[in-house]
C-alpha cells in the first residue's frame, strides 16, 4: 500500500528511560513476556567484552610477549580455523588491513578470549566460580557466549569471520547502489537532553503517513532512508548507522529546527551495523546457528544485546543473535538491568580498549559501592594488579 515503507527501515524501536515505544505491538510484548519468565536471583560479578572499533596493530603484543606458550598456541589454533594467518595481521598490520570488517571483527573476539585464556591457564582465574552473568557490545556478545560455554570459541571464529565478509559485501552493494558512503556516527549530549534527542531523531526516521501521499517523493529520496539508531549506549550516547550523508543532513536538521547540538564522532567502522543493510548477515546467522552445537543452559546468564534481558532457551539465542545484526545494541538498558534488577556490583572488561569499561562506568560509577567496582583488562602489565584488586572486594561480595 505504502512503497517507501519497506520491512525494517521505519519498524525500529526507542529507548526512553527503559521504557520502549514501537510501532511493532509484537516486539514489545516478546520483551515483556521474556521479562516474565527471567530468573531474579541476585547476581554480583559480570564479565563484559568489547565490540568493533578497539582494534588496533600490535593489540596481541603484550600478550604475546609475556605469555608466549599459551599465547603462540591459541594463535596457532585461531589462524588454523581461520586457514590464513589472521595473527600476523593483527601484529604487523597494515591498519588499512586490520580494519577491514571481515578482518578485525574475529581478531577482536579472538584477542578478547586470548586474554580470558591466559588469565583462566596462568592466574587461576575460574571463569566458572567467580563470574556470574557474561554479556557483550555488539561483536563482544560472540565472546560473552563463548566464556559463558554457550559455543565454542572455533564455530564463534568462523561465525564472526563469515559473518563479517558478508557485513562488508552488504556495504560494498549499499554503495554501489546509492553512490554514498556507510558507517556510523557517535552523538553525546548532555544527559537530561537524551530523552528529547531519541524523541527527535525517532520523529525524523518515522515520517508520517501525510509524508508518503506527497507525490514529490519517492522511495529513493525519502530523506533519512538508511538511517537508524544502531546503539544506545548510556545515558548520554547513542549511534546513528547507515548513510553517512544522510545522518548528517539529519544532523543538520536536529540542529536548525529541534535546538539539538549532540557533539557527532564518526567510529572507526565501514560498515552500518545494525541496520536493515545487514539483512543478508542476518539470514546467514540463523541458517548457519542450526548447524552448530549451542549449549542451553551454560555456566551462567548471558545478555543480549537486541532484549537486554538474558537469553531464555536456545531458540531464543538463535534468533536473537541472528537479530542482532539489524537491530539496535541496547547496551545502556542491559547495564542497567543488571545494575538496578540483578544486583550486580562487579563489572569485569576482558579484551583490546577501554572504550567497554568507560560505557559500563558512565552508568555505575568507577566503584558504586563497597565490594564493588569497574576494571578493564586489556594491558598484561595491569593484570596482577587488577586481580588483586578483585580478591579485595571478593570477601565484601562473598558477605554481602
Amino acid at each position: 500500500m505504502f512503497p517507501h515503507l519497506k520491512k525494517g527501515w521505519c519498524n525500529k524501536t526507542v529507548l526512553y528511560h527503559g521504557q520502549y515505544t514501537t510501532n511493532s505491538i509484537g516486539r514489545t510484548t516478546q520483551r515483556h513476556c521474556a521479562a516474565n519468565s527471567i530468573d531474579t536471583t541476585p547476581l554480583r560479578t559480570a564479565l563484559f567484552f568489547p565490540g568493533h572499533g578497539v582494534q588496533r596493530v600490535g593489540m596481541a603484543r603484550p600478550w604475546v610477549e609475556n605469555f608466549p606458550d599459551i599465547a603462540g598456541s591459541f594463535l596457532d589454533e585461531m589462524d588454523s580455523i581461520l586457514g590464513f594467518r589472521l595473527s600476523r595481521i593483527i601484529a604487523e598490520g597494515p591498519n588499512s588491513e586490520l580494519n577491514k570488517t571481515e578482518n578485525s571483527q574475529p581478531a577482536i573476539m579472538a584477542t578478547s578470549v586470548l586474554i580470558l585464556r591466559i588469565l583462566e591457564s596462568k592466574f587461576a582465574f575460574h571463569t566458572k566460580a567467580r563470574v556470574d552473568v557474561t554479556l557483550g557490545h555488539s561483536l563482544g556478545e560472540f565472546s560473552a557466549l563463548v566464556a559463558g560455554g554457550y559455543i565454542r570459541f572455533g564455530d564463534a571464529l568462523r561465525l564472526v569471520r563469515r559473518r563479517a565478509e558478508i557485513m562488508s559485501q552488504c556495504t560494498q552493494r549499499a554503495a554501489g547502489r546509492t553512490g554514498e558512503d556507510y558507517g556510523m556516527i557517535a552523538l553525546v549530549c548532555e544527559p537530561e537532553h537524551m530523552d528529547g534527542l531519541l524523541n527527535t531523531i525517532h520523529e525524523f526516521l518515522s515520517p508520517s503517513l501525510s509524508d508518503f501521499n506527497d507525490d514529490s517523493l519517492s522511495f529513493g529520496t525519502l530523506p533519512f532512508q538508511q538511517v537508524v539508531v544502531a546503539n544506545i549506549n548510556s545515558k548520554n550516547q547513542i549511534v546513528l548507522s547507515g548513510s553517512i550523508v544522510r545522518i548528517r543532513t539529519l544532523l543538520i536538521q536536529l540542529r536548525q529546527f529541534s535546538g539539538h547540538d549532540p557533539r557527532a564522532v564518526r567510529l572507526k567502522s565501514e560498515s552500518p551495523f545494525h541496520s536493515p543493510i545487514m539483512a543478508p548477515a542476518a539470514d546467514y546467522m540463523r541458517s548457519a546457528l542450526e548447524d552448530i552445537p549451542i549449549h542451553f543452559p551454560a555456566d551462567m546468564p548471558c545478555v543480549s544485546n537486541v532484549s537486554g534481558l538474558p537469553f531464555t532457551s536456545e531458540d531464543s539465542l538463535k534468533e536473537l543473535l541472528s537479530q542482532q545484526c539489524v537491530d539496535t545494541v541496547r547496551w545502556w538498558d542491559s547495564i542497567r538491568y543488571l545494575d538496578q534488577e540483578r544486583g550486580v556490583r562487579r563489572w569485569i572488561g576482558i579484551g583490546p580498549g577501554k572504550v567497554g569499561r568507560n560505557l559500563v562506568g558512565k552508568e555505575v560509577g568507577k566503584v558504586m559501592t563497597k565490594g564493588g567496582g569497574v576494571w578493564a583488562i586489556c594491558d598484561a602489565r595491569d593484570v596482577e594488579d587488577i586481580l588483586v584488586s578483585l580478591e579485595n572486594t571478593e570477601r565484601d561480595v562473598s558477605n554481602d
